[in-house]
This record gives structure tokens, sequence and C-alpha cells, in this order.
């Protein structure tokens, strides 16, 4: 297809012949032409309600995100500060195992340097006013990754040089003595075995995990039924006054409702030594000692125990 077109005047004539590909390109590029003289898309990208409202669409969004940001940002700062105070508990109970591996140290004349407690031992004396938690110095996240690793050297390497402190304790010093057995009060009466039993201050049945033994003079002494080392000796909830002993090979006993400890943690005590006053602190109805007897932290019946001669 192809198109010709003549023309005549009164002193020119020419002739024009245009192909049908000649045709397609020119339409094209009348229409290229008429868009860029209209601009039709202008009408849309510079319309001021359009703008304004896409502007503003924009903003909620970036306020959203801001507010997720900032909250999060305040989580982990929260969570932060948590973990910094952990940390500080922990550094505290080291230094409380430094101060009782010192002392276990002393105490068996071992401390010629081959146990490494006294660099960081100190007594924790504590005061000074209070602050606010918001005044805790900000760490980073790196910091406190830092801080929980060291500290947890410090745990292993404490663990260890404890356990063979332990192994040689026992094993040098209060071994033949180790050997639980007999009652944790000269006179006196079993006023409550190991078992189930009725609870003493509400009725219902309630598992009683250790024996009392009574007495009717308040203040009569409690003795330690093996040798081991104190590792409690202070207030413990439903115990009142309590004196935790360690005899090595995962076993341990306790004496509770004490009126007076007699003996600290740390120290270490020879079966048939008095330990604390008989009284009736904590969860108590009356002067007596509840004595119970664990094996891996776990309360067992004492009673084969108490009822067995000493070697």
């Amino acid at each position: 297809m192809s198109l010709t077109v003549f023309y005549r005047g009164s002193k020119v004539k020419f002739k024009l012949q245009f192909s049908r590909r000649r045709m397609l390109s020119l339409l094209g590029l009348a229409c290229l032409l008429g868009l860029a003289v209209s601009e039709p898309w202008q009408a849309e990208l510079l319309d001021p309600a359009t703008l304004q409202s896409k502007i503003q669409a924009e903003q909620v969004r970036l306020a959203a995100q801001q507010q997720a940001v900032a909250e999060l940002k305040d989580q982990t700062e929260k969570k932060l500060t948590g973990m910094t105070l952990y940390i500080g508990e922990m550094q505290a109970q080291l230094r409380r195992l430094d101060a009782l591996g010192q002392r276990l140290a002393a105490e068996a004349e071992l401390d010629n340097g081959e146990f490494n407690f006294a660099d960081r031992a100190s007594p924790l004396l504590m005061g000074g006013p209070e602050a606010a938690i918001t005044e805790a110095p900000r760490l980073s996240g790196s910091d406190v990754i830092e801080q929980i690793d060291q500290v947890l050297l410090q745990l292993s390497d404490k663990q260890q040089q404890l356990t063979l402190l332990e192994s040689v304790l026992l094993n040098h010093h209060i071994s033949a003595e180790s050997f639980i057995a007999g009652r944790p009060i000269d006179s006196g009466w079993l006023s409550s075995p190991y078992g189930v039993r009725k609870d003493p201050f509400n009725g219902a049945p309630a598992m009683h995990k250790g024996i009392d033994f009574a007495s009717l003079e308040e203040g009569a002494g409690i003795y330690a039924t093996g040798a081991g080392v104190v590792t409690w000796s202070g207030e413990r909830y439903g115990y009142g006054k309590l004196i935790e002993i360690d005899h090595g090979g995962g076993l341990k006993t306790r004496y509770g409702h004490c009126k007076e400890l007699l003996v600290a943690e740390g120290d270490v005590v020879t079966r048939g030594q008095q330990i604390a006053l008989l009284g009736s602190t904590g969860r108590s109805t009356g002067p007596h000692v509840h004595y119970e007897v664990l094996r891996n932290n776990r309360q067992i019946d004492p009673h084969k125990y108490v009822y067995r001669d000493a070697e």
C-alpha cells in the first residue's frame, strides 16, 4: 500500500509518494509530538491534593516505624540493665566463693598459694545512698556479653578450685568423721517423722521432708551429726534460722528453726560439735529442730542415719 500526492500550482509542481513504512513512521512521530506537547502526566504529578495525600501517608508510615524502633530500643535497654544487675549479683557471689575458699584453705592449712582465692576475696561491705535504676550506667550489648563471658570463666575456675579443695579437705582431714549418724540433740523426743502428715498450720495433707526433734528446753544445744563444711548459716524461708552442712559425697544435713547460730559459712565442723541453739524461728509451732538429710540436693528419709552407730 502506498500514497501518492500531486500538487500543481501556477508555478510549482511536485509529486510525493509514501510507502506503507513511511506512513507508519510519520504517524508514530506525530503521536510522540502530540504527547510531548500535551504532557498528560503533568496533571497527576503536579496535582497538590494528590501530592499532599501521598506525603501524609508516607509521614504516617515513617512515624509508625519510628515508634516501633523506639519501643524496641527501650525494651532492649531494659533487658540490658536487668542483665547488668544480674551480672553484679553473680560477681558478688563470686566474691563470697573467694572468701569461703580462702577460709577453707586457711582452715586446712593449705593457704600456701596452691589455691588462688586471696586475690579477689573481700568482705561484702555495702552501703551508701540508693539511686534510681534509671541512673544506672547503660552498657552496650557487646559489653554485657563480654562481662558474662568473664563471669562464666571465673565461675568455672572457682568451681574447679573448690572441688579440688573439697576433695583435699574430705580425704585428708574430715573423711573419717563425715559419716552421718545420731540425733542432732542430746535430750528430747521425736515429735514428727519424715513423710506425709497434716500441716500444723492449716490441717491439709503435706509432705514433711525431715524429722522434728522437740525439747521443753528452748536454747538447748544442736549438734552436727557428721563432720563437714558449713554452706549456709542464716535465715531461710520456712526454716527460720538454718544451718546447712556439706559432708561430701553428695550428702548434706540441715538444722532448722534455730534460736541462735554458732557457726558461719565456711567453718569446718566435726561430728558432735555444737552448731546452734534450739528455738522456734520460721514456720514453727514451738521449740524444736527440723532435721533433714539430703542426697544430691534432694531430701531423703533421715531415719536410717539417726538410728545407726557412728563409725
